[in-house]
């Protein structure tokens, strides 16, 4: 092997190393995550980080059977984010009053209408 292809496999390793370590993390962060937006952020993080690691996976077996399964993630886990998104911006709305009209000052004058 040459100097360049142990490069290549200390920074994959380390690659591979960091997207575990990260995935760790965002475990710890959904188990103990304070609020619901927290816990969706994280799979959706998650979701990238399984993107990252089959990239990692094909630039070690130098394969490029899984770009179109990456290219499908990265699209259900941008439609789970945005439908995550709205989901909490309805529920975050205020309450609309609406607020009730005030009967009309009476007065003398009678309107008459056609007749």
């Amino acid at each position: 092997m040459s100097v360049l292809e142990q490069v290549d496999r200390i920074l994959l390793t380390a690659a591979i190393v960091l997207i575990l370590v990260a995935g760790l993390l965002l475990l710890v962060r959904i188990w103990r995550g304070p609020s619901m937006l927290d816990r969706a952020i994280s799979l959706d993080v998650i979701a990238a980080l399984i993107i990252a690691g089959l990239g990692a996976k094909s630039a070690v077996a130098l394969d490029s059977f899984y770009f179109p399964v990456m290219l499908v993630l990265a699209f259900l886990g941008f439609t789970g984010s945005v439908g995550i998104a709205r989901f909490i911006a309805v529920r975050d709305r205020p309450a609309v009053t609406v607020p009730s009209r005030a009967p009309a000052p009476e007065t003398d004058e009678t309107k008459e209408g056609p007749q």
